[in-house]
């Protein structure tokens, strides 16, 4: 049976907060989606001006707007072409996935001591949802909802917030490694054994797989982007 921790560990609802919504944000929301979806390929060009004249706003928020998703890796600013959409780059995907093994493994080993039944069954509920959701814009926020489900009780918000980052940097791989190349069942039969270590309060098995839920990915996706595909 699962040893309830101190009352003083955070639970995932710990480390969720709410802001008011901006300009900037709305903007960068429908271009992060634009990017993902692949309507907006890698090399495209975007233009400042024209994005405050589509959206009906000045130059600063959709200044702003491009500068969160620069944040993202999703976009590149050059001094002289302006913003352009990153290609799909086997140097970032090394990068992403090298620090999410990192930063994740870390978030783990902490927490999984912590999670309450009420932790678990959120992240339950949310790979619950993962397994039948079929719209490729739906899974990767599922994706991530589930990994930070087990994350947020490492007592640790500089580090949720590091693994929040390289999750939206890793989200449009995501999507490419879930719905173009035949990986969902074995990432959910991972999912799905990684948190029945959890449940078991097994850390060094649950981090051990998710480790290798991690390397696997990577190399698929690389395999795929070095090959031209």
């Amino acid at each position: 049976m699962r040893r309830t921790p101190p009352s003083s560990a955070p639970s995932a609802a710990a480390f969720q907060t709410a802001a008011p919504r901006t300009a900037a944000d709305d903007i960068a929301d429908h271009l992060r989606e634009e990017i993902l979806s692949g309507r907006l390929p890698g090399g495209a060009l975007i233009r400042q001006d024209e994005l405050a004249a589509r959206y009906g706003v000045s130059r600063m928020p959709a200044r702003d707007a491009l500068r969160r998703l620069e944040n993202e890796a999703l976009i590149e600013i050059h001094p002289t072409r302006g913003a352009v959409v990153a290609p799909f780059d086997p140097d970032a995907i090394r990068e992403i996935y090298a620090l999410r093994a990192l930063l994740e493994t870390e978030a783990l080993s902490l927490a999984c001591p912590r999670l309450t039944e009420a932790d678990l069954d959120a992240a339950e509920t949310a790979l619950a949802r993962l397994e039948a959701e079929r719209d490729p814009a739906r899974i990767g926020a599922l994706n991530s909802r589930f990994h930070l489900s087990l994350y947020a009780p490492c007592g640790n918000r500089r580090l949720i917030d590091l693994i929040d980052r390289e999750h939206a940097a890793a989200e449009r791989y995501v999507r490419r490694l879930l719905t173009g190349l035949d990986h969902q069942d074995q990432s959910q039969t991972e999912h799905r054994a990684m948190l029945d270590a959890c449940r078991q309060g097994d850390t060094k098995a649950a981090v051990a797989i998710l480790r290798g839920h991690l390397d696997d990915g990577g190399r698929r996706l690389l395999a795929v982007v070095e090959g031209g595909a």
